[in-house]
């Protein structure tokens, strides 16, 4: 039965019982820390600054362009690099509202054995689920409106023209070959840090939460 099994595995996991806690509960609880995290962090970073303005997710880069900086200064195209730097951001941010309807068809589809990882895992454990639940379809979704903004800046095109062939000798990985698909990679290693962020902070306060049945469930595990 999914309530005793979800409930024992909780119970073995923890110094502390979930015994009193009804499947309903559970899962109810569960879902409602889901659809929070991945609200809270789609909100946080889908509007202008959350990505450039917040050092913690804020894209800097790609290490193959930081290290030619020296020399794109000195031939006068330091203005552009750091354009460059803000279109990545602003991508970002473009493409993570995209995210949401996403994030909570995942939580809609949470199976049993889902909930039980969720509440036997360690506190990313709801990070963990939405990463390998929803990452392709992410990416399949950020890039081409990341390739839409980073496309306005000239440094992007000359970017990918060298890093293409550059990327073919192995010397860089294929997620720098061009700027789009490392803003895409960057964008979502945000978000799902800001996701799990959240989480630590619904494992660390449940009332504070603002939901009862947060509270309910992950004060228990507590």
């Amino acid at each position: 039965m999914f309530g005793a099994s979800l409930l024992s595995i909780s119970s073995r996991s923890y110094a502390f019982s979930l015994s009193d806690i009804s499947n309903q509960d559970a899962t109810s609880g569960l879902k409602a820390a889901l659809e929070k995290g991945a609200s809270v962090a789609v909100s946080k970073l889908g509007k202008q600054d959350g990505f450039l303005a917040n050092d913690q997710v804020k894209i800097k880069l790609p290490g193959a362009l930081e290290q030619a900086m020296p020399l794109l200064r000195m031939t006068g195209q330091g203005q552009k690099v750091d354009e460059l730097v803000v279109s990545m951001n602003r991508a970002a941010e473009s493409a993570v509202p995209m995210a949401k309807p996403l994030l909570l068809d995942a939580v809609k589809s949470m199976s049993v054995s889902d909930a039980k990882n969720i509440l036997s895992g360690g506190e990313t454990s709801v990070t963990d689920f939405f990463r390998q639940k929803t990452s392709s379809q992410l990416s399949s979704k950020f890039l081409p409106i990341v390739k839409g903004v980073t496309d306005r800046n000239g440094l992007s095109a000359k970017y990918n023209a060298t890093m293409g062939q550059v990327a073919k000798t192995g010397l860089v990985s294929g997620d720098q070959a061009t700027v789009e698909t490392y803003v895409t990679q960057r964008a979502l290693d945000g978000l799902f840090f800001m996701i799990g962020e959240e989480e630590k902070s619904i494992r660390r306060d449940p009332v504070g939460a603002g939901s009862a049945i947060i509270g309910k469930v992950f004060g228990a595990m507590k």
